[in-house]
């Protein structure tokens, strides 16, 4: 028997240590069930995170194996060894789920995604310009500029008509019928319009 009044013997502790391996397995059976009795306590029910009190306990039994070799008794009993190895991995339990759990608050609001267009985009509006630019060169000098001066630069149609000499109405209507002849060659057979 590994544990004598609650106590692990002495003996067995010593031969554990030496590598016998019927008293490591004695050993590890005498103290398993107190240490999942501390792990289910400390941890509760649910556990932390991802890891159950039974996962926890099976951890510090394999940490207790691994480090008997390094052990040396000083006087105090096995078990201040052990429970010292199963605080160690209840905390590690705790730190790991409260990382895993935790929302880190903003202490400043964040950037706003960056809004400038990015290469697939200035690849896109250069494809476009080629394609309008072309499509502009088939419409006359004067609708050529009404198109450019009212939806480039924005102008409203009694400006450009004082740029260009005309009336306000006389551009509308040039805008209009540029604007057709536009639409009619960025139709594609499928009568949908190519943009």
């Amino acid at each position: 028997m590994a544990e004598v009044d609650g106590r692990v013997d002495r003996e067995v502790v010593r031969s554990a240590v030496r590598g016998d391996t019927r008293a490591e397995a004695a050993l590890l059976a005498a103290i398993r069930p107190g240490i999942v009795r501390y792990c289910w306590a400390r941890l509760g029910a649910s556990g932390r995170g991802y890891a159950s009190p039974d996962d926890v306990a099976q951890e510090v039994c394999l940490a207790v194996f691994q480090s008997l070799r390094g052990y040396q008794d000083r006087g105090l009993p096995f078990t201040a060894y052990v429970y010292a190895i199963a605080a160690r991995k209840v905390a590690d339990a705790h730190r790991a789920a409260m990382k895993a759990s935790s929302v880190l608050p903003f202490d400043r609001v964040p950037e706003p995604a960056d809004q400038a267009p990015g290469p697939e985009r200035h690849v896109l509006s250069a494809d476009l310009f080629q394609r309008v630019a072309g499509m502009l060169h088939h419409l006359s000098d004067t609708q050529r500029e009404i198109i450019t001066l009212r939806i480039a630069a924005g102008l409203s149609a009694e400006e450009v008509g004082a740029v260009l000499g005309m009336t306000s109405a006389a551009v509308r209507m040039a805008q209009s019928r540029a604007l057709a002849r536009l639409r009619e060659w960025t139709r594609d057979p499928a009568d949908e319009v190519v943009a």
